[in-house]
């Protein structure tokens, strides 16, 4: 009697979805290594899915007003962020160790030590930005240069890239202080500041970009002041609320301090994820490169399809990163088989997700472009290549889900070593063969894209099978 009696109050409670819903918005105390899986996944996914759709409706949104000023000036976003992703690629690589870091000493009960470890991020994501910002204000024009702009770009341009590098810091610190919250598992605080932070944004887009009343119109670098003051507002709320204190992590005056062992834990960790993001965004890199050999329509293109992809893969990623919090905690918690079960779980409704984002993509990719540019040749490359990743879709479920077992585990290292081969060993050389060699242009090197990241995916997936991940100590 007394062995059924605690069975059934082991078993969570049963919650209708709209209650379950209000729940995951709100942000909950719940321990995720205890209660049930699906529950856990979807108290975790659903605030970090709405915070990377805020995030890419404000990118949506930001092309949108400026894909109005022209090709040229939807070209320079697009090869200012060829430079922003060597940031992105620090910042995410340092968000990842930090997540897992962060979930695994949730996972162990030591919330005192996840602290010091939050405070150790912060002071090495405002390090990592200040060699960006002296790049962006001082040499914007010459970095242009180096990646082919054109002229409108090279006059117009630049003071673009010199407020979205010199601002840099305020990327940095969303991306690392929201990792700390969904580590901990405050995914909805990340949720809200990212939505107040974008807000922002798209209100003050149009009024900084074509001006009103006594506002003058700045143009493209409106966008980028708007981008700044935004995410500057967000970063604000992010660090009150830190010292104020979530449901699962609060920092205190007390814990302002540099603490070697905490940083090394933290650089040793981050240095595989960085490395991974670092040749995935330099990979961009180069093949923006190649694509601005073809014209500013084939880096238009290129740039709005992006941004078409990465709001539609939105719950995909938010999916995922609830993996890399559950990983963690539940390795952190001494129960692998759970965090397995996770990844399996997670991977199917990624599956299930992207087989209809690829429907959209095969049969309205030119509709798709065609909302943010009117230009027949921007239209024509990025639905080219809305098609081309329709086809891969099926695996990057599982691609994802994968990847992110070994970055919760906090072995970054594996999908580093992965990202090499397959991005630089692969897809530069095999793009610019058939982009130029080959005379393919634009298409060759989506198709480039395809064949690299597919194969990727599927090499990712047998080596989370064999399940070395679970070993991993941090």
């Amino acid at each position: 009697m007394e062995q059924n009696q605690s069975s059934i109050s082991s078993k969570p409670p049963k919650r209708n979805l709209w209650k379950a819903l209000i729940e995951a918005i709100k942000g909950t105390q719940a321990d995720y290594t205890n209660i049930s899986l699906k529950r856990a996944i979807f108290l975790l996914a659903i605030p970090m899915i709405l915070e990377l759709v805020m995030e890419s409706t404000f990118a949506i949104v930001d092309i949108y007003f400026v894909g109005k000023l022209g090709a040229s000036a939807v070209a320079t976003v697009g090869l200012t962020e060829t430079y922003l992703f060597l940031l992105y690629s620090i910042a995410m690589g340092l968000a990842m160790a930090v997540t897992a870091i962060i979930a695994r000493r949730i996972g162990e009960k030591k919330g005192e030590i996840a602290s010091v470890s939050a405070v150790q991020s912060i002071i090495l994501a405002i390090l990592a930005a200040i060699p960006f910002a002296v790049a962006g204000i001082f040499f914007a024009e010459d970095l242009l240069r180096l990646m082919g702009a054109d002229s409108w770009t090279l006059k117009y341009g630049y003071p673009y890239m010199q407020w979205m590098l010199g601002g840099n810091m305020v990327i940095m610190l969303l991306f690392v202080i929201n990792a700390i919250f969904r580590g901990a598992g405050d995914a909805a605080i990340a949720m809200w500041v990212l939505g107040f932070a974008n807000g922002i944004n798209i209100l003050l887009d149009p009024l900084l970009i074509f001006g009103w009343g006594p506002i003058p119109a700045l143009g493209l670098e409106g966008a980028a002041i708007a981008t700044n003051i935004g995410r500057g507002c967000g970063v604000l709320v992010q660090v009150w609320l830190l010292f104020k204190g979530g449901k699962h992590i609060k920092v205190k005056i007390s814990q302002l301090y540099w603490n070697a062992k905490a940083m090394i834990t933290i650089i040793k960790t981050s240095l595989g994820g960085i490395g991974q993001m670092f040749i995935g965004m330099t990979s961009w890199i180069f093949l923006m490169r190649i694509l601005a050999d073809i014209g500013s329509e084939a880096v238009a293109g290129a740039t709005i399809a992006l941004r078409v992809m990465m709001f539609c893969m939105m719950p995909a990623w938010g999916l995922s990163n609830a993996a890399t919090t559950l990983v963690g905690q539940n390795l952190g918690a001494k129960n692998p088989d759970r965090a397995e079960s996770t990844i399996w779980k997670i991977g199917k409704y990624n599956m299930y997700f992207l087989l209809l984002v690829s429907v959209i993509f095969f049969f309205f990719n030119e509709t798709l472009i065609g909302y943010f540019s009117a230009t027949p040749e921007v239209i024509k490359v990025g639905g080219k290549w809305l098609e081309i990743l329709s086809y891969s879709f099926f695996i990057y479920g599982w691609w994802m889900v994968a990847t992110q077992a070994f970055n919760g585990s906090g072995d970054t290292g594996t999908p580093t070593k992965i990202n090499f081969v397959f991005f630089w060993i692969i897809q530069i050389p095999l793009a610019y063969i058939l982009a130029i060699n080959q005379g393919w242009g634009h298409s060759g090197v989506f198709w480039a894209v395809f064949f690299s990241e597919t194969s990727a995916g599927i090499f990712t997936l047998w080596l989370f099978t064999r399940g070395k991940w679970k070993t991993q100590k941090v």
